[in-house]
């Protein structure tokens, strides 16, 4: 095992302080997105995303459902697939409806199998069972020739009526922008838009010209009006989903957007190729090409070689393009390369590449506000035709779905099985549709959409595609999920008050700061020097915990929140027992830096076992244990995980840094006197 405690240089150790400082700004960023983002506009420069925490049932209050499972009729051995697919069906049932990210988790106690929904935010209680239902829906839908009907007189009076009232408030809000009230209030009270740009004051960040999406009608507007600024556009900007008063912020042209043809040799195994061509051979064959490309020769070698469909008309011309909107080994390459050259075989997911670069330019930024006002659509009105048709055959004729093996490929399948009812029902859907496309649809959803080769007689069929086994397994078990008998009754439900959950939060915010001011408190008057760059530690360290709970993102729940208060006691107590190391080899007469190593050595082995033994018990309790108590066990797992790189690495990197300063002041260590070693 590599010696994690021997000595490093001083310009290792100087290395070291600038990767954390840059780790601590990164995880400021992600945890103070707003403080950053006014930073950032201020210095001109990009503003970073912004990921909130995401809270749960008992912070934010809403709605939970406990159901028990009636698997009975379900063989042993099957059971925990059956429920697994029913929790799937259910998450993504609520996800449908629009409520984000829904705790679902099933539990079992003896024989008996229960599922716990958890619905933050959701206060109407009937409302969320009715949403969930009692029985996974799994159906087979044909394409559909249905039209819309056409909107009689009186439905396009009142779609015109909608409208003009809609115009006619935009010009109110317009001309109240122009006699000086602020346009971000005016968006934050009247703009139709989504939340987060209604809330940001209609801000929709930066656009760019020739870009489709949210903000081209507004930028050609802003640009042929010639707006400057901090100006507004003078009139109203119309487009086919409604009305924008929009407003240019700023702009910025330190990105560019460069121009390139491509030719392409993609392999076994890349995206989107089917050409049964090895790596080695399309690596060869780009070779080859690379050996005769030239700036003149270039179009006509794609044209005749490239496998990216479409390349011998379009000759690989890809257009201008900037960062980011190109897998990196490709962008990186293009960016690099100058104008004019031909770069070397380039691998990427899709193949090989040459790179022909055709052009370069500045690329400028527009930050764009608008206050939105929506139309109505004609399809407000009238719905579209729904583009599949109801069959009559759903998951109750299906008898079971495998996976299996095709003999030939030896690729994964998804075998179907149906009863007398069913087989005959899937063999007239697929005779009448051969050629075309059949779906299969769980909870409204298509899961597959295989097409039809031949009508299928005998109830079997199989559905085929680029599976791997663990997509086709997933894929059985939610066929499985729509046929099994495995009703589910409600036993149990409990609405939280949003209010009870932001009373809990905020007193467990209070009381976190109050202990964490408590002990950098005690660590400064104990232990002095050390005792201040452990505190800078733990600052960090709290830090990157709460980046981590959003990126993940974690689920924060009052006991969750227990357990990162708790992880922050056992990071002070490993910074404790390695201080009290260090004071004794200073006790006994070694220099600074001896002190350090041996100090850090000799608390290793308590720090290392003590963590372990926690880490093993939160993953018991996250393995077997639900809600309330497996949220603790997470974020104490990965406190402690935290905990041990903050003990370990910054404070050791923060005392060899200050070392060379305080060799002889032992004092500041805590330490009264030193007695020589002999």
């Amino acid at each position: 095992m590599v010696n994690i405690f021997r000595s490093t240089g001083r310009s290792k150790t100087r290395w070291g302080i600038a990767v954390l400082v840059l780790l601590g700004l990164l995880a400021a960023g992600m945890v103070f997105p707003v403080q950053t983002n006014r930073g950032l506009t201020a210095l001109r420069l990009r503003t970073v995303r912004e990921y909130p925490f995401r809270l749960g049932l008992d912070l934010q209050g809403g709605t939970q459902l406990i159901y028990d499972a009636d698997v009975s009729r379900v063989p042993s051995g099957e059971q925990s697939a059956a429920l697994a697919g029913v929790r799937d069906v259910i998450e993504r049932r609520v996800n449908a409806f629009g409520v984000a990210e829904p705790i679902v988790q099933t539990a079992r106690a003896g024989d008996s199998w229960r599922v716990i929904v958890e619905l933050a935010g959701i206060t109407d209680i009937q409302g969320a069972i009715n949403l969930i239902g009692e029985t996974p829906l799994l159906e087979f839908k044909e394409e559909s020739t249905d039209k819309p009907r056409e909107l009689t007189a009186e439905e396009k009076k009142l779609l015109v009526q909608f409208n003009d009232k809609q115009k006619a408030l935009a010009t109110d809000i317009l001309n109240r922008v122009k006699r000086g009230e602020e346009f971000a209030a005016l968006a934050r009270q009247y703009s139709e838009d989504p939340a987060a740009v209604k809330e940001k004051g209609g801000d929709i960040g930066f656009v760019q010209a020739g870009e489709t999406g949210l903000g081209a009608a507004m930028l050609r507007e802003v640009l042929s009006s010639k707006v400057k600024p901090g100006e507004l556009v003078s009139s109203i900007v119309e487009d086919a989903s409604g009305y924008s008063l929009v407003k240019l912020e700023s702009t910025r042209a330190d990105t560019k957007e460069v121009r390139t043809r491509h030719l392409l040799i993609c392999f076994v195994d890349a995206i989107s190729c089917n050409k049964p061509i090895s790596k080695e051979d399309a690596r060869k064959k780009i070779e080859e090409l690379k050996a005769k490309a030239t700036a003149e020769n270039f179009e006509t070698l794609v044209k005749e070689n490239s496998t990216e469909p479409g390349a011998d008309k379009s000759g690989g011309d890809l257009g201008y393009f900037s960062r980011g909107q190109m897998v990196q080994a490709f962008e990186e390459v293009a960016f690099a390369q100058s104008v004019g050259t031909i770069s070397e075989p380039v691998e990427s997911p899709f193949g090989f590449h040459l790179i022909h670069k055709l052009d370069e330019r500045a690329l400028t930024e527009y930050h764009l506000a608008r206050i939105f006002f929506k139309k109505k659509q004609p399809t407000d009105i009238v719905p579209p035709a729904e583009p599949w048709k109801y069959t009559g055959l759903t998951g109750k004729q299906l008898k079971r779905a495998a996976v299996e093996f095709d003999p030939n490929t030896n690729e994964p399948i998804v075998s179907l099985e149906f009863n007398s009812e069913g087989g005959k029902l899937f063999e007239e859907i697929t005779r009448r549709n051969v050629g075309k496309n059949v779906a299969i649809f769980l909870d409204r959803q298509p899961i597959s959409v295989p097409r039809v080769n031949e009508a299928i007689s005998g109830g079997r069929a199989v559905i085929t595609g680029r599976f791997d086994v663990k997509e086709a397994k997933l894929l059985a078990q939610r066929l499985n999920a729509g046929a099994l008998p495995v009703p589910i009754k409600l036993e149990a439900r409990q609405l939280i008050g949003a209010s009870l959950g932001k009373e809990s939060l905020d007193r467990s915010l209070l009381a976190g700061k109050i202990g964490f001011a408590i002990i950098v408190l005690f660590m400064l008057l104990y232990y002095r020097l050390p005792g201040l760059l452990a505190s800078i530690a733990l600052s960090l360290y709290v830090l990157l915990v709460l980046a981590i709970f959003k990126l993940w993102p974690v689920t924060l729940t009052l006991s969750g929140i227990a357990g990162v208060i708790l992880s922050i006691g056992m990071a002070v107590d490993a910074n404790i027992l390695i201080f009290e190391r260090l004071k004794e080899e200073l006790r006994a007469g070694r220099p600074l830096d001896s002190a350090i190593v041996e100090g850090f050595r000799r608390a290793w082995t308590s720090i290392r076992d003590s963590n372990i033994s926690s880490l093993i018990t939160a993953l018991i309790l996250i393995t077997f244990t639900s809600s309330a108590v497996r949220g603790f066990a997470l974020t104490l797992a990965i406190g402690i995980l935290v905990s041990m790189f903050s003990a370990i690495t910054v404070t050791r990197t923060l005392l060899r840094f200050v070392a060379p300063w305080i060799k002889a002041r032992v004092w500041l260590f805590g330490v009264v006197s030193a007695n020589p070693k002999s």
